[in-house]
């Protein structure tokens, strides 16, 4: 599918989907999921030596855009992209900078 072939609700959704991902820390978190991982709050947070409440604010973010998914396994919440494709978004990032 292209561009021209997305309707302009389709369009706001993707364009909503970039604003949230285009921060640094949500770029990080993103990073650290791609390729099908799935993380906990403190997994992220430790991984990023970030406090977990700003952890839980961008995973929350990244959520509401429908950027993220998660899924709950006990007592734990794991978190992963929703989409597969997010990971060559990932990747062109790292190869543009």
């Amino acid at each position: 599918m292209k561009i021209k072939d997305l309707n302009s609700e389709q369009l706001e959704a993707a364009a909503s989907m970039l604003r949230a991902i285009a921060h640094p820390m949500r770029l990080a978190i993103l990073n650290h999921l791609d390729k099908g991982k799935k993380l906990t709050v403190t997994e992220i947070h430790n991984r990023l030596s970030i406090e977990q409440s700003t952890t839980s604010h961008h995973l929350g973010i990244l959520k509401d855009k429908g950027v993220l998914a998660s899924q709950r396994k006990g007592k734990n919440t794991f978190y992963y992209l929703k989409h597969d494709n997010l990971t060559r978004i990932i990747d062109c990032v790292s190869r543009c900078v």
